[in-house]
C-alpha cells in the first residue's frame, strides 16, 4: 500500500491576513476552490519550486467559531531557509513576532494570524550565533 503525502491544511479567520502572512515566506498562490454550496474557500500555498507540498489554508464564509484559540493541538509547519537570520529580520521588518529568536543558528519559531506555530530551520549546518539573535529572549509561546 503505497502513501504519498497531499498537503497540510489550516483554518483561518481571514484570509487575505493569513496569505499574506505566508507569503512573506515566499509563497504563493497555486491554486483556489470556492464552494458555493459548502460556503468555504480553500487557497493551496506553496514554495516556488515546490507545487507538491501545498499548505492548504480554509477560510469558512460564515466564520469558524470552533477555531481553536490556541491552535497548539496542531503542532507546527516546519519550513528551511537558506540564512535563518535574514529570514526573521525579514519577517520582523514585517511586523511578525519572532517568538524563538534564531540563538543557535539553527531554529526559530513564530505564529501565523491565526496563532499557527511556524517553524524555521536552516538549511544546512547551523549559522554561527550572532547578535542581536543570541542574545534575544523568547517572546510569547511557540
Amino acid at each position: 500500500m503505497a502513501l504519498k503525502y497531499l498537503h497540510t491544511m489550516v483554518r483561518v479567520k481571514d484570509l487575505e491576513a493569513s496569505m499574506a502572512f505566508y507569503e512573506l515566506f515566499g509563497l504563493s498562490e497555486i491554486r483556489r476552490w470556492e464552494s458555493e454550496e459548502g460556503r468555504f474557500t480553500n487557497v493551496f500555498m506553496a514554495a516556488p519550486g515546490q507545487p507538491e507540498c501545498p499548505l492548504e489554508l480554509t477560510y469558512n464564509w460564515d466564520g469558524d467559531d470552533g477555531l481553536p484559540s490556541d491552535s497548539r493541538h496542531f503542532g507546527h509547519l516546519a519550513y528551511g531557509v537558506d540564512n535563518i537570520y535574514e529570514m526573521c529580520q525579514h519577517l520582523m521588518d514585517n511586523g511578525v513576532v519572532i517568538n524563538r529568536p534564531p540563538r543557535d543558528g539553527r531554529m526559530a519559531f513564530v505564529r501565523s494570524p491565526d496563532n499557527v506555530s511556524v517553524e524555521l530551520l536552516q538549511n544546512g549546518e547551523a549559522l554561527p550565533p550572532a547578535e542581536p539573535w543570541a542574545s534575544m529572549g523568547n517572546t510569547g509561546h511557540w
